[in-house]
């Protein structure tokens, strides 16, 4: 296969996966309106249609990702820094999931100061922390806590959940293993990859975004964490 024919199908794959994308996020405004007359009719097939939304949310998640990370490779995405105020930010992403929280008898905790302001890209970040929430979700036994903070070097994003925690090798080198694939699990990291590559986007005065994992936590389990200059 020639060079040319390499461009022209890495072309293809970033239109077609941007046309799901877009038929997905009609799927799952759907969805959404679905999901709200079942629950004020309280009809037992809610937990099932929220567990469809949170699948389909996934796979749109998914999708960006793809599409960002093609458009990173080709020196075609930049960061739109702008100042946003972090509890609504954090609590229009956690709104998403709301259904499947009530379904699952799940409780999401935001803790943010209501004045609290940061400079980001709304929708990279957005992309970044719903994909980290979808995981939390899947891996948490009842209680997830997301947060923000201000400190002298810059803006941290966090997610925490009361799961089993992160494996050892993905604590140490979450950047390394993120472009490596797990046949056990399935995994692809492809999440963290794009997280680690988002947080790169964000730079000031020299200082560089970047992501970081560990385990305990305020809920003694994984924890997620952004760093924004």
């Amino acid at each position: 296969m020639t060079q040319k024919n390499k461009l022209d199908f890495s072309f293809i794959m970033a239109a077609s996966v941007h046309d799901m994308k877009n038929s997905l996020s009609m799927l799952l405004h759907s969805l959404d309106e679905v999901n709200h007359e079942i629950a004020e009719l309280d009809l037992p097939i809610a937990q099932r249609m929220a567990t469809l939304q949170y699948e389909a949310a996934r796979v749109n998640n998914d999708l960006v990702q793809l599409l960002s990370l093609y458009k990173l490779d080709a020196d075609m995405l930049t960061a739109d820094i702008d100042e946003h105020f972090l509890l609504d930010f954090l609590e229009e992403q956690v709104a998403r999931y709301h259904p499947l929280f009530a379904a699952r008898n799940m409780r999401c905790e935001v803790d943010c100061n209501e004045r609290l302001t940061g400079y980001f890209d709304n929708d990279l970040v957005s992309g970044v922390v719903n994909n980290i929430l979808a995981n939390a979700i899947r891996y948490s036994r009842s209680q997830i806590r997301v947060s923000a903070r201000t400190e002298e070097d810059g803006l941290y994003i966090t997610i925490e959940d009361d799961g089993q925690g992160f494996p050892a090798k993905m604590v140490e080198i979450p950047e390394q293993l993120s472009t490596e694939v797990d046949f056990e699990s399935g995994s692809t990291n492809l999440g963290l990859y794009f997280a680690h590559r988002i947080a790169q986007l964000h730079m000031q005065k020299g200082k560089t975004g970047k992501i970081s994992l560990r385990n305990g936590g305020a809920l003694n389990g994984g924890v997620f964490e952004m760093y924004l200059p």
